[in-house]
């Protein structure tokens, strides 16, 4: 784990797949498939996967639990709660996170877990690793709600201006641009 931003990232976008957030777009991560995409897609590489390959329905309803807690540190109130509820995702893989020395000389974090620990007990490591550091680097300020007006979504600002208003740029962004754009265009015909 080069740094907290992987974690923070990817726990932004792990709780954004939830249909709270998405509505009436359902479920991102519907079956292993779209959770293996998921993976894939933050480039994770899993211990829990070494065998098996792909994550299984088991993985996948343990994964969306998880889901649930990542959202609860990423909605706190405090830093303080913040660092708790990381502090339990963390002690989830029974390992504690580690700092030392990369092959290049530069300081790298390792975030081992315990033999046999589950892929959902690895993300609530990774996650909870991101999750800390961000509270440290960045503050507890940039764990936000998503500004667009009808959406339930949460994230932490790993942006460099930090400057992010919406969980899901792409979507809720657009969504508010759109009606912006016509709520001109009908100010606009109004006046004619």
């Amino acid at each position: 784990m080069a740094d907290h931003v992987a974690g923070a990232t990817f726990a932004s976008d792990l709780v954004n797949t939830s249909p709270t957030v998405r509505g009436g777009a359902g479920d991102a991560l519907p079956d292993p498939a779209a959770l293996a995409g998921l993976l894939a897609g933050h480039d994770l590489r899993l211990d829990a996967l070494a065998d098996k390959g792909v994550p299984t329905d088991d993985d996948l309803h343990a994964v969306r639990l998880l889901r649930r807690e990542v959202r609860g540190v990423v909605e706190t109130e405090t830093a303080e709660q913040a660092v708790a509820g990381s502090g339990v995702l963390v002690a989830r893989a029974g390992l504690a996170p580690v700092l030392d020395r990369a092959a290049d000389g530069g300081w790298q974090w390792y975030v081992p877990t315990a033999p046999g620990a589950s892929l959902a007990d690895e993300l609530a490591a990774f996650v909870a690793v991101g999750l800390f550091g961000a509270v440290r680097t960045l503050g507890h300020d940039r764990f936000r709600a998503c500004a667009g007006p009808d959406c339930r979504g949460v994230f932490v600002d790993t942006s460099r201006a930090g400057r992010r208003r919406y969980c899901l740029p792409d979507l809720c962004g657009n969504r508010i641009n759109v009606a912006n754009h016509r709520a001109r265009r009908q100010r606009v015909g109004v006046a004619r």
